[in-house]
């Protein structure tokens, strides 16, 4: 078997860490493969967040920091994120030491110098290149980017890419593991969920504003609101919100930290979703479409995507956009059931197998091509 090495910082949540498992889990059966994180990993308890059916035989785990030392430096980062850098690129260092011991390096955290040629799985762009220090810390080459194989999570990801590394990447997008029942939409509640970090960027507080003036129209919506809250530097934004919720408690009910069974249970019970924020991507939109709700998202970005350009009447730029074409989904059965089964299509794009099949095809096809590859 094809020794293959990949690299992935480290499992704290999100999207990309869906991503990064689900890569070892496609090339499991068919690479010897090395994950190079920082910490020490439970395969165990991903599988069970994940969907994924990685064993400890599967792959051979390298890390750099102590065990003992794991929570510690894991707090670090997530306060800080200088020392956050630091580690990666740390990290990095390992990982293009060992360069050559490999048929195939990965990135599945963005692009990446990996020492040779590799293959790297973009999220969004200038993610790991860090300050001048950083880079001198790792040996990283920005120009070494440009020379490896990409992929891209969406093609407003792809076309960012473009622009910035001046390359082309293959467009894979991310696989969605959640398992839902299927409910009938009239046993659904008039309800909108609206799912991630409770911080600024992702403007929740807006999805609060434009629901309320929907509800001053004369509709009986319920929000229900899911998600973290942010780090130490966000603690007066997320206590904004939580003012907000509570002045609005009559038809707003806030969840932080479901588990993720929880969280399903509420998702599926919602006719509607939205979502404030441009997004490369949009992992919690495209959970909305693969639980049978209707989500009304930004007319730019990854989320577009995952909607459907076609589905115009749910797309808003403006917070007043979005109360019209809220309303006029909500006034109409017929729309509703039109958009329903519009959406339906765009669920097996992001299944977990269609995302298998795809990453294996690009991984064949860097070993077909049969291209010399430099060692470190």
């Amino acid at each position: 078997m094809k020794k293959v090495a990949i690299y992935y910082p480290c499992f704290m949540g999100g999207g990309a860490e869906a991503v990064g498992l689900w890569i070892l889990q496609a090339l499991k059966d068919k690479y010897d493969l090395t994950l190079f994180t920082l910490g020490d990993i439970d395969i165990k308890e991903l599988n069970s967040m994940y969907g994924t059916s990685i064993s400890n035989e599967d792959v051979k785990v390298k890390t750099i920091i102590p065990k003992l030392l794991t929570v510690i430096c894991y707090f670090m980062m997530v306060k800080n994120k200088d020392a956050r850098m630091l580690f990666f690129h740390l990290l990095i260092r390992d990982f293009k030491r060992h360069c050559h011991e490999y048929d195939l390096v990965m990135s599945a955290y963005n692009a990446m110098d990996m020492g040779r040629i590799g293959i790297q799985y973009i999220h969004w762009v200038r993610v790991l290149e860090g300050t001048p220090l950083y880079r001198k810390i790792s040996g990283f080459s920005l120009e070494q980017i440009s020379q490896n194989i990409s992929i891209a999570n969406s093609d407003c990801v792809a076309n960012t890419t473009r622009k910035h590394y001046k390359v082309n990447s293959n467009v894979v997008y991310p696989p969605v593991v959640i398992d839902t029942p299927d409910i009938p939409w009239i046993d659904k509640e008039d309800a909108f969920i609206c799912s991630g970090r409770i911080v600024k960027a992702k403007e929740p507080h807006r999805v609060i504003k434009i629901l309320k003036l929907v509800r001053e129209r004369g509709f009986d919506i319920k929000l229900y609101m899911t998600g973290g809250g942010g780090s130490v530097y966000e603690w007066q934004y997320t206590n904004s919100i939580k003012k907000m919720v509570e002045e609005n408690s009559s038809w707003i009910t806030l969840h932080e930290n479901l588990p993720y069974e929880e969280y399903i249970k509420v998702l599926v019970k919602c006719k509607y979703g939205i979502h404030f924020k441009r997004e490369p991507f949009g992992i919690s939109i495209a959970e909305m479409v693969k639980a049978g709700a209707i989500p009304f998202v930004r007319s730019d970005g990854g989320q577009v995507e995952i909607v459907g350009e076609h589905n115009d009447e749910l797309f808003f730029n403006t917070e007043e956009e979005a109360v019209e074409k809220i309303i006029e989904v909500l006034n109409d059965s017929t729309k509703q059931s039109k958009l329903l089964q519009s959406l339906t299509a765009q669920k097996n794009l992001f299944s977990t197998q269609r995302f298998m099949s795809e990453i294996n095809d690009v991984v064949s096809s860097y070993f077909e091509s049969k291209v010399e590859i430099p060692t470190c």
